[in-house]
């Protein structure tokens, strides 16, 4: 057991501090806030950590596999201060995350080396102090009297209450990506125990070590837990190149920065963990940014091969490789699951009773199982494995050279190539610096729509939050997901900096990139306690004990007839076989077995066979509309537009001839800023189209929606910096019109022949899904105004749009569209007399979706599957509900559920509105009204039907 490192040097008390010097890392930059909620001083080779889940369950997985007791004799408590109660962290939701985080990231609040400060002191402090520390965990100033004395010992003699006597120190650690708590001690074995355990092994012929193998809390008080070693490696720079700062303007001496001559780590679940010296406790490494990702034109430089070999030995290497179990360690932990023991007793029972037959027949059918499983499970691992494990040449920048290297020799600061013509996708999560890209980002959220990945600027590298649970959408426009293949990636438009190649840095590698994080959610799924399954457990458990009782009362009834010895131990036992069947167990493998089979000729793959038993109990199936129950593209019915003159909509307008011939309705020409023309150019500006081998790509819904207007679409190319205000080498993307309408766009009706209409997109704002709408900035060039164009749902027009540009019909037509199952959607826009490109970039998003002019709905056709309705009910008749889950109009999602038989066309449906204040309002009230007949109502407080 290598002792730990003296610390006594490191610290320095609160006298010794000077000011002066800003600190060389960032505290958030690697600082896991979820780390800190108990303090630790840890230092020994071996740890348990738990709990620790099944990963890729057999068919006996139920009772997990756990490491035997030769590798842990010692016993001893999970110690918790008397006065201080349990912390159980909780994220309500990624605010509440961030601004946890944020209050960490004030390094001054942390006090690493100060003795001086009593525990008393600190415990009493303001309580309005944003101190992270002062509300989760003791102060990290002292060592809990343990700084010599660091090992588990009982012998331990240290006063301190919170030690309990014993010595002990340990560590909790909540997981956020996992949502899992963790705890973590030191311990060692002790020889005297080990060998009294082995002693129990032999003189009980093996029992007792299968008994604290299925039962894991006779074994040790924490039940679930694994034995990890230590990791050391040899490193030798500063702590703060690891763990960030500890001092906000103090001086990084030897005191506040050691140097780290060996950097102890460990490995759990394939997250790393780092000891911290100063902190006496392990560190979720997960979060790691480096100070200079501060300005995206000087980190283009890459990294060089020294800094390159260091942090290799901090981060790892770029692969995400699945350790696969042994043919022998699978075998081990099916054979002795206590159903196949209990088998094998049978075996051998039945076959001193020479019951020869019966006992080979479920001999071969328990091998058959045992082995069946084995194959499945090594196969399932190996597919895994391979569907995670990616690795191809990439070129990158080293030592100011390009060069080819392996993707798994990446690391954090690396700069490579993406615009290489061999790269397929991402080797690693990193930020686009310069080019631009569309990506395929179906591995992560299912949907086949393509992407468009934008450089990163300055704001976006300062406010990278790579500890948090997941990326925001202001990073995730210029952040490359690792496994996510590329569609398209393009070279900056111009050159300034000698950037002839779309470059990318390397933020995170391995297991702990968002690629990384899914195989680990598979490998290691949440515990799910299902009732079907401790329901089976009882049954189990109440036979066993009727067959006791029966063994019992056998064994006295031989008695008493004076049976001999062996037939009566035979036969009472063999009552026991009876009740509880050993057969079960293999027929319900290969049960299991023959429904994996059929499942994966269907391309379905499960890596939980006991999850196959799950789902024949499923009794509601929940279906999302678009796409799922409704066909994919969508049709236009067509268009309707304010007509000012009489503040209601016009007809419906099936084709863009009709907008364009049509300036009547409008009472001007079409040269005019009208409705007509604000609907026709936010149906051919405002979308995320992008054109890949001269084809148009995106949304199925902006693709109907483009085509619909004939018009053509030129994609623009990305300048290097946002910021650059020389307008002359920009090229955004451009919309123009057939050319036999140009002229009636641009209100020439004298014959007249103008330049063509083109409408340049200076600046788009995506559609966010909390928002429910995207909208562009637009300038025709030639002139110095410009246009915002809005399309979102109905409802949050109200929002954004002026209240006296809603026609007088408004509610009434969306109702109506909505009720026969059209999707609907509104456009806005506002005009601006002056706008420049600067102007346009400076723009915030909340400024040009205000104070907007309503202009009229685009009314979508979608219609169903043609195999939707046959599978429903066929649900339906197999006793599964069917749910349908949307985010569109309700009165749509419940003409399309009426539609496929979710729910009777003649069953009153009832929908709530406001009729006092809003959803911000605590005082409002709903009202519940029946959406085909207003005058049914329900009851506000009961939810009753109320008399017509």
């Amino acid at each position: 057991m290598a002792q730990p490192p003296d610390r006594g040097h490191h610290r320095a008390s609160s006298t010794s501090r000077t000011n002066g010097h800003a600190p060389l890392y960032r505290l958030n930059s690697n600082q896991s806030s979820t780390s800190i909620f108990e303090e630790v001083e840890m230092a020994h080779d071996e740890l348990f950590s738990g709990p620790i889940a099944e990963s890729l369950p057999t068919s006996v997985s139920a009772f997990s596999h756990r490491r035997p007791r030769a590798d842990s004799t010692t016993s001893f408590t999970y110690y918790q201060d008397e006065d201080e109660p349990e912390i159980s962290p909780t994220f309500d939701d990624e605010r509440h995350y961030n601004d946890e985080r944020r209050s960490m990231s004030d390094v001054g609040d942390f006090n690493f080396g100060d003795e001086d400060e009593s525990e008393a002191d600190i415990e009493n402090g303001d309580p309005d102090d944003d101190d992270y520390i002062l509300h989760h965990r003791r102060s990290s100033t002292h060592s809990r009297s343990s700084v010599h004395a660091r090992l588990l010992r009982r012998d331990s003699t240290t006063t301190n209450k919170s030690l309990g006597g014993d010595g002990r120190i340990s560590q909790k650690i909540y997981m956020v990506n996992e949502d899992l708590t963790i705890a973590i001690a030191g311990f060692k074995t002790s020889g005297l125990g080990f060998a009294a355990y082995a002693l129990l092994c032999i003189c009980t012929l093996g029992l007792s070590w299968l008994l604290l193998r299925w039962f894991p809390r006779w074994q040790n008080q924490w039940g679930e837990f694994a034995v990890m070693d230590v990791d050391k490696k040899l490193y030798g720079r500063p702590m703060s190149t690891i763990f960030g700062s500890s001092e906000k303007g103090y001086m990084m001496d030897d005191d506040y920065d050691p140097i780290i001559t060996e950097l102890r780590m460990l490995n759990y679940r394939y997250v790393r963990l780092y000891f911290n010296q100063q902190k006496d406790k392990f560190i979720m490494f997960n979060g790691w940014v480096d100070p200079n990702w501060i300005d995206s034109r000087a980190v283009r430089a890459g990294i060089d091969s020294d800094e390159k070999g260091l942090r290799e030995i901090v981060f790892g290497s770029n692969l995400i490789d699945i350790e696969q179990k042994s043919i022998s360690r699978l075998l081990v932990d099916e054979v002795f699951h206590p159903f196949y023991v209990f088998q094998i007793a049978s075996l051998i029972l039945w076959s001193l009773d020479e019951y020869y037959y019966y006992a080979v027949a479920i001999f071969l059918m328990s091998f058959g199982s045992i082995a069946t499983t084995l194959v499945e499970t090594r196969a399932t691992m190996k597919r895994l494995r391979e569907i995670s494990r990616f690795e191809c040449d990439v070129r990158v920048l080293r030592n100011g050279f390009w060069r080819y290297v392996s993707s798994s020799e990446l690391v954090p600061g690396d700069v490579y190539e993406v615009s290489d013509p061999n790269l397929s996708q991402f080797p690693s999560d990193g930020l686009l610096l310069s080019g631009d890209c569309i990506v395929n980002e179906s591995m992560l959220t299912g949907e086949s729509v393509p992407v468009s990945k934008t450089p990163a600027t300055e704001e976006t590298m300062y406010s990278l939050d790579l500890a948090a649970p997941t990326v925001s959408p202001e990073i995730a426009k210029h952040f490359l997901f690792c496994g996510t293949k590329i569609i398209r990636a393009r070279r900056p438009q111009e050159d300034r900096d000698g950037d002839a190649v779309a470059l990318a840095l390397v933020v995170r590698t391995g297991f702990s990139t968002t690629k990384g994080s899914l195989v680990r959610s598979m490998l290691f799924p949440k515990p799910s306690g299902f009732k079907f399954y401790r329901d089976s457990f009882r049954y189990i458990s109440v036979m066993a004990i009727v067959a006791m009782l029966g063994f019992i009362a056998s064994f006295v009834n031989f008695l008493r007839l004076h049976l001999a010895w062996h037939l009566i131990i035979v036969r009472a036992l063999d009552l026991i076989t009876i009740v509880v069947p050993p057969a079960l167990p293999a027929t319900l493998t290969i049960g299991t077995n023959f429904a994996l089979s059929r499942l994966k000729k269907k391309q379905i793959f499960c890596i939980s066979p006991q999850r196959v038993n799950v789902g024949g109990k499923l009794d509601i199936m929940c279906f999302d509309k678009t796409g799922t129950l409704t066909e994919d593209g969508l049709d236009i019915l067509g268009v309707r537009v304010v007509s000012p003159a009489t503040s209601r909509f016009t007809d419906v307008l099936s084709d863009p001839v009709s907008l364009i011939s049509a300036p009547a309705l409008q009472g001007g020409n079409m040269g005019q800023n009208s409705n007509l023309k604000a609907a026709l150019f936010t149906m051919a500006t405002c979308h995320s189209l992008r054109s890949i081998d001269h084809e148009l790509l995106g949304d199925p819904l902006d693709l109907k929606m483009f085509e619909f207007t004939r018009w053509s679409f030129e994609e623009g190319k990305q300048s290097l910096n946002e910021d650059d205000q020389d307008q002359g080498s920009l090229s955004p993307s451009v919309a123009r019109p057939p050319a036999e309408y140009s002229d009636l766009l641009r209100g020439n009706n004298d014959g007249t022949h103008s330049p063509p209409l083109e409408l340049g997109v200076l600046r788009s704002f995506e559609f966010v899904s909390q928002l429910r709408r995207a909208s562009v900035i637009v300038r025709q060039f030639g002139k110095p105004s410009g246009d915002i164009y809005v399309k979102g749902a109905p409802e949050c027009m109200r929002e954004i749009c002026r209240e006296d540009s809603f026609p007088v019909d408004y509610d009434e037509q969306l109702a109506y569209y909505t009720h026969k199952g059209y999707r609907v959607i509104g456009c806005a826009t506002r005009h601006i007399p002056k706008l420049s490109w600067v102007k346009a970039q400076k723009m915030k998003r909340h400024e040009a979706e205000s104070n907007l002019e309503f202009t009229g709905f685009i009314i979508f056709e979608n219609k169903l599957k043609p195999t939707t309705a046959s599978v429903l009910n066929e649900l339906l008749g197999s006793n599964i509900s069917t749910t349908m889950v949307t985010g569109d109009n309700i009165l749509t999602a419940i003409s399309v559920a009426r539609e496929c038989s979710l729910m009777k066309k003649t069953a009153h449906c009832f929908v709530p509105r406001f009729i006092e204040g809003n959803a911000s309002d605590p005082k409002a009230r709903l009202q519940w009204e029946s959406i085909d007949n207003n005058a049914f109502q329900l009851n506000d407080q009961t939810l009753l039907a109320c008399h017509p």
